[in-house]
């Protein structure tokens, strides 16, 4: 089963060191990165046993002057600069050379030697869990063991208080999914917001993660959670429905994998399939950074937020496709933009995602 490893990063990636142990799995590691090409030989060493490739500005227009001909602009313009979302590059990748299983993974991500196997087992087994939320939002960090014992929500998660209560139902038995989330020992996926109410003024705070409760929770119909792509999985059949949505512009940020995520989950729910998170359980070692930057923004995205997912969820969908669904959750997020948004930034943005959604259905059809 081919496996490729996407990994956005302008770092030197000691994290990936690990994978030289495991050579004897079929997988390779793409890294979109910024053209750095004394970091780049330095990352050629840490990967010398795996096989690894590495795609900044100028590899990029490349690829799509390759396959799309004068059209290429177009099409390059999905993919945002400097922030990480550009993973969706990698993911077009994926898609054309026939991988069978996508793993996203950021570069401060550690203890990851046996996290392909775990991925897999996660994504193809039977077991597990089913939990379904009253409110329809299942908070990810219920999974783990903090340390603290107070209410805590990763990011992305609704700030609505219906959204928050906890009232969770439980039943035997997952299922093979398609997307799994893994969890996070040391520093946990938090909101720029928690981070600054608990002092977190370097983005890290008094909140930590020491072990996970369940090794796969199966997130039922109807039930939504926050999807943080440092260390997710999915089978490269929903990459029609996965774009990582278009960030870095017009000041917001930081929400490319929260909404993808999200009307993933819409789309999988309505085809009859499953997502679940779990393990592996790697160690988040977070850099510091300044979390006043990462406020601003996320700012008007923890607005749009709030309605988006409401959109949603209202949807009623019909396709039987990935690209189909993804098309028709587009048309009826365009058709709520203005009568649901009414800050003219939160209008330009919106529609400017609901027109690289349609690019990007777009595209891979021209690519298959």
């Amino acid at each position: 089963m081919l496996t490729y490893i996407v990994i956005p990063s302008v770092n030197e990636l000691k994290n990936l060191k690990a994978l030289n142990d495991r050579a004897d799995e079929d997988i390779k590691v793409l890294v979109i990165d910024e053209g750095n090409q004394e970091i780049r030989a330095r990352n050629v060493e840490n990967l010398a046993n795996v096989p690894n490739e590495y795609f900044g500005p100028r590899e990029r227009k490349r690829w799509f002057k390759d396959n799309f001909g004068s059209a290429y602009k177009k099409y390059m313009s999905l993919i945002p600069e400097r922030c990480h979302a550009e993973t969706s590059f990698g993911f077009l990748l994926a898609y054309t050379e026939g991988a069978n299983i996508v793993i996203e993974v950021d570069d401060d991500v550690y203890k990851i030697d046996n996290f392909v196997k775990e991925h897999t087992e996660n994504l193809t087994r039977e077991d597990g869990m089913t939990v379904h939320a009253k409110g329809k939002w299942y908070n990810t960090l219920e999974n783990l063991v903090l340390t603290v014992d107070f209410a805590t929500y990763p990011r992305g998660h609704p700030y609505d208080l219906e959204t928050r209560q906890e009232h969770y139902f439980w039943t035997e038995g997952g299922g093979e999914c398609v997307l799994n989330m893994g969890l996070w020992l040391g520093h946990p996926d938090l909101g720029a917001l928690t981070l600054t109410h608990h002092g977190g003024l370097d983005g890290k705070c008094v909140i930590k993660s020491k072990a996970s409760r369940r090794e796969k929770v199966v997130v039922g119909e109807g039930t939504y959670f926050a999807v943080c792509s440092m260390n997710t999985s999915f089978k490269t059949r929903i990459i029609p429905a996965f774009y990582q949505l278009y960030m870095n512009t017009l000041g917001i940020d930081r929400f490319d994998d929260i909404w993808s995520g999200l009307f993933l989950k819409k789309i999988v729910d309505h085809l009859g399939e499953k997502m679940c998170l779990g393990k592996p359980l790697c160690v988040h070692t977070k850099r510091g950074r300044d979390v006043f930057k990462d406020l601003r923004k996320e700012l008007e995205g923890v607005v749009i937020n709030e309605k988006l997912w409401r959109i949603t969820d209202e949807a009623e969908l019909s396709s039987k496709s990935y690209a189909d669904c993804y098309l028709e959750l587009a048309q009826r997020i365009d058709n709520n933009i203005e009568r649901q948004f009414k800050e003219p930034i939160h209008v330009k943005f919106m529609k400017l995602q609901v027109e690289k959604m349609r690019t990007w259905v777009e595209a891979l059809d021209k690519l298959s």
